[in-house]
């Protein structure tokens, strides 16, 4: 066994359309994602035992969604879970851009070769829908539509490289995805059509870029203001520079812009000096092994 280090990329939610409450207490999702350059890197070796070490203090150990991926894994293989893995965070975390999923998902196809699995992508993907709705996405990453409660996933023609503004204002919203879904309505719910559109464009392939930032569109947008209070200024500031421009990610509180250049993000950076955010110049990435091998 030698050493894996890999790279766990963020995504954003092109389209996020809410179907309808479940019987099983989940909603019904449609929803198109696309990874961005954004990415945590994670390193794998032998060890005599589980160990999950994080720069971020709060993510070390079983509070980590990757603790629980090297468990599931190693539990379907009948194996015991021996690995040391240290994360490198530089995904923003609880910001809707996926991290902990696509770390989870980093660690399934990283331990996978680690301890010499050769579980097929299929495999994986049934033990990642069970350690989260994103994280099946993740194991293959670029742009795909997931549905169900975001554990179906259909890859789909890739957005050509892209570059993107992120905001990341640092808001904390204590249990934020079921406080954010708790306050969704009938009048939240839609039926899709967004979405099918959104696909019929990447898969035309025409002016996807200017056609794609003109159609994003996200279920969560309405209610963002009633569970981010301090979203409001930053989103303010925004509608000047960009009206219509900006939109949130996942459940929030990031949002981004796309296309974008270099002189938009310097814009945008220097109008946020006031505010507690992070702005980032990012690009799309096409479909590849979420466990990018470095």
């Amino acid at each position: 066994m030698s050493n894996v280090s890999s790279l766990a990329y963020a995504k954003l939610n092109l389209t996020l359309e809410i179907l309808g409450r479940r019987d099983d207490g989940y909603h019904e999702i449609k929803t198109v994602m696309q990874t961005i350059n954004l990415a945590d890197r994670l390193e794998f070796s032998p060890s005599t035992r589980l160990q999950v070490e994080c720069d971020d203090q709060s993510l070390a150990g079983k509070a980590n969604l990757v603790w629980k991926a090297a468990q599931d894994l190693a539990d379907s293989a009948g194996i015991s879970p021996r690995a040391r893995i240290t994360i490198e965070k530089h995904i923003p975390n609880s910001m809707g851009l996926g991290g902990g999923s696509s770390d989870a998902a980093c660690a399934l196809v990283s331990l996978n070769q680690l301890w010499d699995l050769n579980l097929s992508l299929e495999r994986l993907s049934e033990i990642a829908a069970g350690i989260g709705s994103d994280v099946s996405f993740f194991l293959s990453g670029g742009t795909a539509l997931a549905e169900g409660r975001g554990e179906q996933v259909s890859l789909l023609p890739p957005l050509p490289s892209t570059p993107v503004i992120l905001v990341c204002p640092y808001i904390n919203l204590p249990n934020k995805t079921a406080a954010m879904y708790s306050k969704l309505t009938a009048a939240n719910f839609s039926d899709g059509g967004i979405t099918r559109r959104m696909i019929q464009i990447l898969a035309g392939g025409h002016y996807v870029r200017d056609s794609v930032g003109g159609l994003i569109q996200n279920a969560f947008e309405e209610v963002a203001s009633l569970a981010f209070p301090d979203l409001s200024s930053v989103r303010q500031e925004l509608e000047q520079l960009a009206p219509g421009k900006f939109h949130l990610s996942g459940a929030g509180p990031a949002l981004f812009a796309l296309p974008a250049s270099e002189s938009d993000s310097r814009v945008v950076a220097d109008a946020l000096q006031p505010h507690n955010a992070g702005v980032y110049l990012v690009h799309t990435v096409s479909p590849r092994t979420a466990a990018s091998i470095v």
